[in-house]
């Protein structure tokens, strides 16, 4: 169940990122940089939870990036740049997502492509490609607060579905993220850590270290608490698409030596049919 309270982040005195449930189950962010007079969004899913957030700030500009095309992502877009021009302060805004995806996206005042570093909100930011849920799918790692903005590519103890990609580009993607520091925090845009949290259990693995998160994800939820963020550190020792090369995984599903890759397909076809 979606937890239904906006929650907030706070990086230091100046910075704090919101994490904010909208539709059935997805997450929308809004990072305020109080000294700059900032705000960044990650995805639009809704208009209207956002730009509660947003009217609370005082701003003069407003980065809106978008990982992907699909519209549960998208869907609230115009009606957040409808609000926010509405607003006393006017915010500049400004939408950025991929250049390569752009046909399929809204209008792009910057289309950005996998390496390029970016300003955004006053704050620096590595774009990543991490197709395979979609192609073209893009994630925005921030060193400056820590975070990763994953959408439906990592996810908390799993991964996005591959509608368009193949298990070859899920993994490469997946490797990308996984190579970032293990403090980093992973912005997901799906509270779906219930369903994957079962799924890890099922794959009948010795590893203590699923059982124990999976308490914790239990209680959490249970309380109304979200699970997102996650720690990369988390999704490294009990994330299964993210272990693919783990031997002990590996073996407990009877895999033992296969390529990383095959092993990938086989525990994305297993949760597909979960």
């Amino acid at each position: 169940m979606l937890p239904k309270r906006n929650e907030i982040t706070m990086v230091n005195q100046n910075i704090e990122i919101h994490t904010i449930p909208c539709l059935a189950d997805n997450y929308a962010f809004v990072i305020y940089n109080k000294a700059q007079r900032s705000a960044l969004v990650v995805d639009v899913p809704d208009a209207t939870p956002i730009l509660d957030i947003l009217k609370t700030f005082d701003i003069t500009s407003c980065d809106i990036f978008i990982t992907h095309h699909h519209g549960d992502h998208i869907d609230g877009l115009s009606d957040l740049q409808s609000g926010l021009t509405a607003l006393k302060s006017r915010p500049n805004t400004k939408v950025i997502g991929a250049l390569n995806d752009k046909y399929r996206l809204p209008d792009l005042d910057l289309a950005v492509t996998a390496g390029q570093t970016v300003e955004l909100a006053g704050f620096t930011g590595q774009i990543y490609d991490v197709s395979g849920h979609t192609i073209g799918h893009l994630a925005l790692h921030i060193e400056a607060i820590n975070a990763v903005f994953t959408a439906d590519s990592l996810m908390a103890m799993g991964c996005g579905r591959l509608f368009e990609g193949s298990p070859q580009q899920m993994w490469d993607s997946l490797l990308q993220l996984r190579n970032l520091p293990a403090n980093t925090l992973v912005y997901s845009g799906h509270e779906y850590t219930s369903n994957n949290m079962a799924f890890a259990l099922s794959l009948n693995e010795d590893n203590r270290a699923v059982a124990t998160r999976a308490s914790r994800i239990a209680k959490d939820l249970s309380e109304g608490r979200r699970t997102v963020p996650s720690l990369l550190s988390d999704e490294l020792q009990t994330n299964p698409f993210l272990r693919a090369d783990d031997q002990a995984l590996q073996a407990a599903i009877g895999m033992l030596g296969a390529p990383a890759a095959k092993v990938f397909a086989t525990i994305r076809a297993k949760k597909d049919n979960f």
